[in-house]
């Protein structure tokens, strides 16, 4: 979620990193006195992400700098679209456009390519789902963007949910389908009953096994298409369905169709393009 005092922080973080030690260029070009009007302008068609990022960005480099007629979060768009009308003294437009820019494209681009692979399946019941493959200290952000493209964000950092791996499961001493099962009984048992617990499987016969301990959920990884339909077939209604692994535009319909609750998609915020987005004098 977007605090305030998130988006304050990274903001401070991206401008530091900016202008360290001020604007050399807008210090020596550009009047005290000047005053600019520009517009946020969409060279390309997407989703729109970031208006948060923008607001705080000006403020933190001149307050007198103001960003009226803003688009709303998830709001859709197309070439040519004022998404903003920022003005105020030249000299902080000038030095907050950059981040300002960097944070609302690669922000946008999320979102869009979010709303391609929700649009994609949006006629079965599968929800597009986020992952943990994000920037590091830009988590936050990131996953704002795919709720705002109509994905659904997965945990948020490891401390919100048990997701158990086949590493996990070696660490437990988990060798036969008994073990598995004695195994993830027992973390059901530690982890109390408001504690959701996915466990990962790459193969059918692993799913009866872990089925007998009662998870929330299971996760189907890398599985053929009709495979995640056996697999479906074999859970039912004893668990949330989810898969993940190698997602991507051309392949989601097939696991989409295939009867899976969730589809885990890590190229949403690790593989999504910047838009193209630009600050034009109004």
């Amino acid at each position: 979620m977007l605090t305030p005092n998130l988006v304050s922080r990274i903001v401070e973080t991206a401008l530091g990193e900016d202008a360290p030690w001020g604007d050399l260029t807008v210090e020596l070009t550009t009047p005290e006195a000047a005053f600019v009007a520009t517009r946020l302008v969409a060279r390309e068609a997407g989703v729109f992400a970031g208006g948060p990022l923008i607001e705080e960005t000006f403020r933190q480099v001149d307050p007198r700098v103001t960003v009226t007629e803003l688009v709303a979060e998830g709001t859709p768009f197309i070439a040519g679209d004022v998404l903003a009308q920022i003005a105020g003294p030249a000299r902080g437009v000038l030095t907050g456009e950059r981040v300002a820019l960097n944070f609302s494209q690669r922000m946008s681009g999320i979102a869009t390519l979010t709303s391609h692979f929700v649009a994609a399946v949006a006629h079965t019941g599968a929800r597009i789902a986020d992952t943990r493959k994000t920037t590091p200290g830009l988590r936050a952000l990131e996953k704002h963007a795919v709720r705002a493209g109509g994905g659904s964000n997965h945990r948020f950092s490891l401390s919100d949910a048990i997701m158990v791996k086949d590493n996990h499961l070696a660490a437990l001493g988990a060798d036969d389908a008994a073990s598995t099962t004695a195994a993830l009984a027992g973390l059901r048992e530690r982890a109390g009953h408001t504690t959701a617990i996915v466990v990962e499987v790459d193969r059918l016969e692993q799913i009866e096994p872990v089925l007998a301990a009662r998870p929330t959920g299971i996760l189907l990884d890398n599985f053929t298409t009709d495979e995640l339909r056996a697999g479906v077939a074999l859970i039912g209604d004893r668990a949330i369905v989810e898969a993940s692994g190698g997602v991507t535009i051309d392949t989601v319909v097939g696991i989409a169709e295939a009867g899976v609750d969730v589809i885990s998609v890590g190229q949403l915020t690790h593989g999504a393009r910047a838009l193209d987005l630009g600050l034009d004098a109004a």
